[in-house]
């Protein structure tokens, strides 16, 4: 073969090569079915839940908690019609030097619930409790064979800490270093190391002192952490409400988990059957979880019956108190049978669980190692004006 040749041939792999790469590059660039969120209100204006310090609107009313709102898209853009959402809420990583309110929920799934969006459409609404960045893991699957190609994506969301805590722990540090200075200054002022002394007496006093009030503390809460479990315990109930109402024979049951632990998701589902305890489809669910001992809603949720008439979810209860489910029925507009909306309650005990003891003692080291570095700065600027006074 002539060099012409060659040239030719290695021309021409060059171009062939070219445009399969352009191909491929343009393939993975173009756009690609989506998951889209919005959130009402933004996340900018999201703080965590407080523990007995929930926000009263003007109107009286609590703080209703984020609306999450999904919309599936195909690759113009367009929302993909009969599509199931299975979205789960997983909160932020656990923090064991800095906790959260509420310790146990960190690192742990908050939401798992499963429904069809007939429109692309998928919302809910859930409180956040605490702080850091959550991961939504949603997976978009047709409800018709074939209609599109399933697919999944990971959303994050995250919830700064809110500012009125940094408010509140710079005065207690405040006011703990203060009174340490003050002790320190007043110890120091006065007493001298004695020959075999590593500190004055009064030093050493003032931090046997300390100590014993640290351990008497850490005492303290442990008894009452321990003691208020068992009191919830004792103060177990079984609900009132059955979860279960008929009306014009049809039947709705609110089934699954009636008694949840705080840090771990419960499952829940309700069930739709007509006289026959045949599934009803067609029906719309909206769920309602309301945390009965400040009445505020940690989760609500609007989706249609699956197939077998019902629809399932987990959710984690955060807060040690009670809640109630409260799920209301009604036909959708195009359904075959048609019937007056009806409601089911079901109230859900929740177990509270102490915070661990790790954690407490954490806590408890940070406000001890405050009060000591004011005591020791105190008994360094005693000292510090003992000396000038000495040498003048």
């Amino acid at each position: 073969m002539s060099l012409r040749n060659w040239w030719s041939v290695l021309f021409g792999t060059a171009c062939l090569v070219i445009v399969i790469f352009s191909s491929i590059v343009g393939f993975s660039q173009s756009p690609q079915p989506s998951v889209q969120l919005t959130t009402v209100p933004s996340m900018d204006h999201v703080i965590p839940f407080e523990a007995e310090a929930t926000t009263l609107l003007g109107s009286g009313q609590f703080k209703p908690p984020v609306q999450l709102k999904f919309r599936a898209l195909d690759a113009v853009g367009q929302p993909l019609s009969n599509a199931q959402f299975h979205l789960q809420v997983l909160t932020p990583e656990k923090t064991p030097w800095f906790t959260t309110d509420f310790p146990l929920v960190e690192g742990t799934k908050l939401l798992d619930i499963v429904g069809d969006a007939p429109t692309g459409e998928f919302q809910i609404e859930q409180v956040f409790p605490i702080r850091g960045t959550y991961k939504l893991l949603v997976q978009v699957t047709p409800t018709l064979e074939n209609a599109f190609v399933p697919m999944e994506q990971t959303l994050t969301l995250s919830v700064p800490e809110n500012l009125a805590k940094f408010r509140y722990l710079s005065v207690l540090v405040g006011v703990l270093l203060v009174m340490g200075f003050i002790g320190g200054w007043v110890i120091g002022a006065r007493d001298e190391i004695q020959p075999g002394e590593i500190a004055p007496r009064r030093v050493r006093f003032l931090l046997s002192g300390v100590t014993v009030v640290a351990i008497v503390a850490l005492l303290s809460i442990n008894i009452s952490a321990e003691m208020g479990q068992a009191h919830i315990t004792q103060m177990s109930h079984v609900a009132n409400d059955s979860g279960i109402v008929e009306s014009e024979g049809l039947k709705l049951e609110i089934g699954g988990d009636y008694q949840a632990t705080v840090g771990q998701p419960a499952a829940l589902q309700v069930k739709l059957t007509d006289s026959q305890n045949q599934p009803v489809t067609g029906a719309t669910f909206t769920i309602k979880t309301t945390q009965l001992e400040n009445n505020w809603v940690a989760f609500a949720y609007q989706g249609v019956s699956d197939s077998q008439g019902q629809l399932m979810w987990q959710q984690e209860f955060f807060d040690g108190a009670n809640h109630k489910i409260e799920v209301e029925v009604s036909p959708q507009h195009d359904a075959t049978l048609q019937f007056q909306p009806f409601k089911a309650s079901q109230e859900i005990e929740v177990i509270g669980v102490a915070p661990p003891l790790g954690v407490r003692l954490i806590g408890l080291f940070y406000l001890v190692g405050v009060l000591i570095i004011g005591l020791m700065m105190g008994l360094w600027f005693a000292r510090r004006r003992i000396q000038r006074v000495s040498y003048s």
